[in-house]
């Protein structure tokens, strides 16, 4: 049995969109490696901080879109527990 995540219609663009971050990670450790000057490398993991967190924000309305929603329908425990999960991942992000 599969299941169906909150993210999977938009599973392909998300794969770009991760992989054009690994590919500017990737940009990164070459400008260390090549002893760019600082604040080009800051500018960069700036930029991939920021995809990264595009990312992350995507997701966590796919989950409150799909799985949050689900299960406050059928309620319960497993509305609870979705609704736990997701303030836990709000606040996960907040502090990063």
């Amino acid at each position: 049995m599969t299941t169906t995540r909150g993210y999977t219609a938009d599973k392909a663009s998300y794969q770009r969109r991760l992989k054009r971050i690994e590919g500017q990670v990737r940009g990164i450790a070459r400008m260390v490696d090549d002893d760019a000057y600082c604040i080009d490398v800051l500018t960069q993991v700036s930029a991939a901080t920021k995809a990264l967190q595009a990312v992350a924000l995507g997701l966590l309305d796919d989950h409150l879109g799909h799985c949050v929603r689900e299960a406050t329908v059928a309620g319960g425990a497993e509305a609870d527990e979705k609704l736990q999960e997701a303030s836990e991942a709000i606040a996960r992000l907040v502090r990063s």
